[in-house]
């Protein structure tokens, strides 16, 4: 099916869409659980590879696995329910409209951000990726509500519109996340909360300004994110890639 005539519009204008109940709300708890197998066997010294773990450093005290971490990356090429979400026909027909007949799936992450774990500030993805062409394309899957006080996206409309923005200040609050680094000299004032339930996807513009806020509520938000390229992308390649080919000539891989 691709893009709606008025999903087109608001891409091109907003920078950004959301596809509510993409998934079924009911499938996402087993998303949920299979992270958090791999987080206890991550902390019992088993060997998780390829997934990395990121520890979450507001966290680290926490009694369970997986309340001390912040993300695990690299699901999306073994595991067979982050594999179909990022395969689903209806999001590559979609991504075949923004990026193209050959599309890769370049980043896969779970994030998880429990009661008590620091937001991000704001920021371009496309600062952190570098790479040739330009434009990729982000799909972030509710897989709990992102609620007004657990610390849910915010965007800036058309935003990315603009160029990358160069000036930046690294986060230097104790317990940020790693590499979290903040846009410098640019209003914000118009930012528009995304509120999400289970099983909505926001799809959004490598260049589209965002942030998170902490969680400040007694309720983890979790969510899957994808990074999607164009398959001769070139630049830098970080260790939490994994260049996945999902389309062919237009073709599911």
């Amino acid at each position: 099916m691709g893009l709606t005539s008025e999903q087109r519009d608001q891409w091109d204008r907003d920078g950004f869409i959301i596809l509510r109940r993409f998934c079924e709300p009911g499938a996402m708890p087993a998303l949920m659980e299979r992270v958090n197998e791999i987080a206890r066997a991550a902390d019992c010294g088993d060997d998780v590879d390829p997934c990395l773990v990121m520890p979450e450093k507001a966290l680290a005290a926490a009694a369970e696995p997986e309340m001390r971490l912040s993300k695990i990356f690299k699901l999306a090429r073994q595991e067979p329910l982050f594999n179909a979400i990022a395969t689903d026909p209806r999001l590559l027909d979609l991504l075949t409209d923004l990026l193209g007949l050959d599309v890769d799936n370049f980043l896969s992450q779970f994030i998880y951000k429990h009661p008590g774990a620091l937001g991000q500030p704001w920021h371009q993805d496309a600062w952190y990726f570098r790479m040739e062409p330009a434009v990729q394309v982000g799909a972030w899957l509710a897989v709990t509500a992102a609620t007004p006080d657990n610390g849910p996206l915010s965007v800036v409309r058309g935003s990315h519109l603009e160029v990358v923005h160069e000036d930046v200040e690294w986060d230097e609050r104790p317990e940020a996340g790693s590499f979290y680094v903040e846009i410098q000299g640019v209003d914000t004032d118009d930012e528009t909360v995304v509120l999400m339930e289970p099983g909505d996807l926001l799809l959004f513009h490598s260049r589209l300004r965002h942030r998170s806020t902490d969680n400040e509520s007694d309720r983890s938000r979790a969510a899957m994110v994808y990074h999607f390229a164009v398959a001769e992308t070139e630049g830098y390649i970080a260790p939490n890639h994994d260049w996945l080919p999902v389309l062919r000539d237009g073709t599911p891989v």
